[in-house]
């Protein structure tokens, strides 16, 4: 084996970041075979179980309801609510995990936390990106919307929801596998985030002093920005993207913290 140290600093850098991204590749692999490969379908059901969320929503509140709160097009409004929110909700609760799922990975010290948490990031990532392309792909040929898109600004949203989720998740990473009961507390708190994060109705429709108190959640920036990427007449007034960027932040720099100097102790737990 190599002594890295009799390497001169100038090629030992660089054969870290080849490890790295080996390490890091080998576990987006993993992560295939063991979340797509083993059941029926695959990656089918990445586009099914969204796509039937969807038509269940529109199939429901077109009953009661002439034309959803934003636009004349139900599946396409519950898109631009449910795809932003499965971003951070999904990408959130595969970086959370990563400890529990990879502990004895990385008992190898060629594989760190970092490599854990960014593999599932980017496998997830590239995941939804498809899945959302797909999906509002066949809201357009299929139904008539009346969308004017703003490519830029979808890409903010997304982009927005998957930076929160890594924040979050790095940080509910360390959480999650310290204290157990955490990760039941946030199982709990999660049920209801559906419904005070825009996907339903959005926060112009929402009254006083409730509107106010919504605010805070950063969900409901996310989806409102995706609402003003397809809908030009969207009141995006309310949306502060330095805001999400903030929390993200914050979670991320606390959870790497907390990460690196506790990650030793938690392969233990």
């Amino acid at each position: 084996m190599t002594d890295m140290s009799s390497i001169p600093q100038s090629n030992a850098r660089p054969m870290r970041r080849f490890a790295t991204a080996r390490s890091v590749v080998a576990l987006i692999m993993r992560e295939m075979s063991t979340s797509y490969g083993r059941s029926p379908g695959g990656y089918a059901w990445a586009v099914i179980e969204p796509a039937a969320g969807i038509a269940l929503l529109s199939l429901v509140f077109s009953a009661g309801f002439r034309n959803p709160p934003v636009g004349i097009s139900f599946p396409m409004y519950y898109a631009t609510g449910m795809l932003p929110f499965m971003m951070f909700n999904d990408i959130h609760g595969k970086i959370a995990t990563c400890l529990m799922f990879s502990k004895q990975l990385l008992a190898y010290p060629t594989v760190t936390f970092v490599d854990a948490i960014m593999a599932r990031f980017i496998l997830n990532m590239v995941t939804l990106l498809l899945v959302g392309y797909i999906i509002f792909s066949g809201c357009l040929l299929l139904f008539e919307t009346r969308t004017t898109l703003d490519l830029p600004v979808i890409i903010q949203s997304y982009a927005l929801a998957a930076f929160l989720a890594l924040g979050v998740g790095t940080l509910n990473a360390y959480t999650f596998t310290r204290f157990n009961v955490v990760q039941r507390f946030w199982s709990i708190l999660m049920r209801p985030m559906f419904l005070i994060s825009g996907v339903l109705l959005p926060l112009n429709a929402i009254p006083q002093p409730y509107r106010d108190y919504l605010w805070y959640n950063p969900l409901v920036h996310v989806v409102g920005l995706m609402r003003a990427g397809f809908y030009g007449t969207y009141d995006a007034s309310y949306i502060s993207i330095p805001y999400v960027v903030g929390i993200s932040l914050a979670c991320f720099a606390m959870g790497l913290l907390l990460l690196r100097r506790y990650h030793q102790d938690l392969l233990m737990l």
